[in-house]
């Protein structure tokens, strides 16, 4: 029996308590050889220390960095100067949303999520006619949040890209 009190968009848009957990430095080195060496990065959920900030400005990139709280909403924000490409570690509730909201830049992107997200129907949805390109790794990827690096990850992680990477799979090595 279908419970006519749910909104799909409650669901599929819901906000979570556990949302700024932070790529410690081994998670960002496997995609940082895939950034293209002249490239504007857009690091739209990312401050100043994080590591997608830091080591994306070593490679050689310029990277602009935003994040929500200084008031830059992904769903609502563009840098008003020229970018070519986004990769950062986004909250991994409100998936669908990201998706559609990197998808319809079309530009390059690397977007770093649970692979438990390739188990539901929105991004067969969302990538049907578009190539899901996927860095994934041996192991599970550990995450910074509130302090601590939590060691009891329960899902792995891998990037999501579209237009960046040589071809549709890549297999890499997390050295933790």
């Amino acid at each position: 029996m279908k419970d006519k009190n749910i909104k799909s968009n409650a669901v599929l848009y819901s906000k979570g308590g556990n949302d700024e957990c932070m790529t410690l430095d081994y998670g960002v080195k496997p995609i940082i050889k895939y950034v293209p060496k002249d490239a504007v990065v857009w690091c739209p959920f990312d401050k100043w220390y994080s590591q997608f900030v830091k080591q994306i400005t070593d490679n050689g990139n310029k990277v602009i960095f935003t994040h929500i709280d200084s008031g830059n909403d992904f769903y609502l924000f563009e840098p008003d100067e020229h970018w070519d490409c986004i990769v950062s570690n986004p909250p991994f509730t409100n998936k669908r949303k990201i998706f559609e909201r990197a998808l319809s830049f079309d530009k390059p992107f690397a977007i770093l999520m649970s692979n438990t997200w390739l188990n539901d129907a929105a991004p067969k949805q969302l990538f049907k006619d578009k190539d899901l390109q996927l860095l994934m790794f041996d192991k599970r990827m550990k995450f910074f949040n509130n302090g601590v690096i939590n060691n009891k990850i329960t899902f792995s992680s891998s990037y999501y890209c579209y237009n960046f990477l040589p071809k549709q799979i890549i297999m890499e090595t997390l050295e933790c």
